[in-house]
């Protein structure tokens, strides 16, 4: 009887530990980017596996749901999400009153992001949102507003940047921070920034093994947003983070905007359908169909602007899709006094991310690989004739879709301890702020 007793005891407070351990509650909330699903690609012990979704009936929360089911029945890490669906025209409504949760995981139609964000803070729940929060100047005002809330209610409000989780990038930033291979960050000018990123984007492409079914709204920019405030997110993002890694960036004094420009891919009518499976094209998206039935997606764009004095450059190019073989690409270089780290991934780098470092040193190229060393394992330098190349082990090569699990747990740990460094709001608002005001100077035009 009292082996039963204990034994009783140690079931119940197994439960507990895991009810405790289990404290966020996931609400997803009109999920119509595939981004909502990935961030359920993998568990997390904090997390209760039940996860409560609001939608409209429709194509996007179906895919959304097919999305979590394959990862439920994958062959390999395979995932135990329960969704509990609400399907309704009143979901948002429904969210807010019912309250399932305490994390809101937001990625799908931008038009409304910005309001779903701000009506979650207003009834107490934490934002986790894909990019962008913002497509515009009003936008951007409402998401000061959010973020002033936020703390207020002691609530943690975050972007998913999972680009700062590419092993690349975090390697050209640690280097760029060694003065004795790099020296120090370039001011550069118009005509040669200091820092330049660059990337390149394709309306039809693979996620988790299938090609991806797009929205019909997505080549909408009244409600996806022009290329200019949606993936240069990301690019504005990371000059923040590496040319000023853990420093507050002040978007009212430190940002000058220069140059901005928009210029739009046209898309066939087949293209459209194809990688949307809709039969007829919405009457939405007429105001940007020409003689020819070619939608014009407004979705490329370059920022020429300056940040603590720094001339930086991001562009971002759609194109419907890769040549076979191929697929997105990134372009970045930091120019240093001494030396500058390139990261590369065209044909030459069979695509894949790849980095370089032109000038500097012998010694000092090999006393920075030592210090990287020590945190990451096995990294060496293989010589051309321009510098050398970073060889990166596979073990730290993840892919795109690895990097949501990766920004999932950084945010559960802000979220638990309560540490997010003092940077990151007043930087997000900073990224906010040069994407916004790139787009109304390029509409000028």
């Amino acid at each position: 009887m009292k082996s039963k007793i204990i034994s009783w005891m140690s079931m119940s407070l197994l439960g507990f530990q895991l009810q405790a351990q289990q404290s966020v509650k996931l609400i997803t909330l009109d999920p119509g980017h595939f981004h909502a699903a990935l961030v359920q690609k993998s568990m997390y012990p904090q997390v209760d596996p039940t996860v409560y979704v609001y939608a409209k009936k429709g194509t996007d929360l179906n895919l959304h749901l097919d999305k979590i089911k394959g990862y439920n029945a994958a062959s390999a890490g395979a995932t135990s999400w329960k969704e509990s669906v609400y399907e309704g025209d009143d979901y948002l409504q429904k969210m807010l009153s019912e309250k399932k949760g305490n994390v809101v995981v937001l990625a799908g139609n931008n038009q409304l992001k910005t309001d779903y964000i701000l009506k979650s803070i207003q009834s107490g729940l934490n934002v986790f949102a894909d990019k962008p929060m913002v497509i515009d100047e009003i936008g951007f005002s409402k998401l000061k507003s959010a973020f002033k809330l936020a703390e207020q209610k002691k609530l943690l409000l975050y972007d998913i940047m999972t680009e700062r989780y590419e092993i690349t990038t975090i390697l050209q930033r640690a280097l760029s921070m060694d003065a004795g291979l790099f020296g120090t960050l370039e001011k550069g000018s118009l005509e040669q920034p200091a820092v330049t990123k660059e990337s390149v984007h394709h309306f039809y492409k693979y996620v988790s093994g299938s090609v991806l079914t797009r929205p019909g709204w997505f080549f909408d920019v009244a409600q996806e947003g022009e290329g200019i405030v949606d993936v240069t997110t990301h690019l504005v993002d990371l000059v923040q983070w590496e040319c000023f890694p853990n420093k507050v960036i002040n978007y009212k004094k430190d940002i000058q905007l220069k140059t901005a420009k928009s210029w739009a891919t046209p898309i066939t009518a087949a293209q459209f359908k194809e990688v949307t499976k809709l039969a007829e094209i919405p009457n939405y998206l007429g105001k940007y169909t020409d003689a020819k039935k070619d939608i014009n997606v407004m979705c490329n764009g370059e920022i020429n602007y300056t940040i603590n004095g720094v001339h930086a450059k991001v562009s971002v190019i759609w194109n419907y899709k890769a040549p076979e073989g191929t697929g997105d690409t990134h372009y970045s270089i930091m120019r240093g006094t001494k030396a500058n780290l390139i990261i590369k991934q065209g044909a030459e780098q069979m695509f894949k991310p790849t980095l370089y470092i032109e000038g500097g040193t012998a010694a000092a190229a090999e006393s920075a690989m030592a210090t990287l060393a020590k945190e990451f394992n096995g990294l060496t330098l293989k010589k051309n004739d321009k510098g050398w190349e970073v060889m990166i082990p596979e073990s730290y090569k993840e892919g795109h879709e690895s990097h949501f699990a990766r920004v999932t747990e950084k945010y559960l740990g802000y979220l638990a301890n309560k540490n997010m460094p003092a940077w990151e709001i007043p930087n997000m608002l900073a990224k906010y702020y040069t994407t916004t005001q790139a787009q109304k100077l390029a509409s000028k035009k």
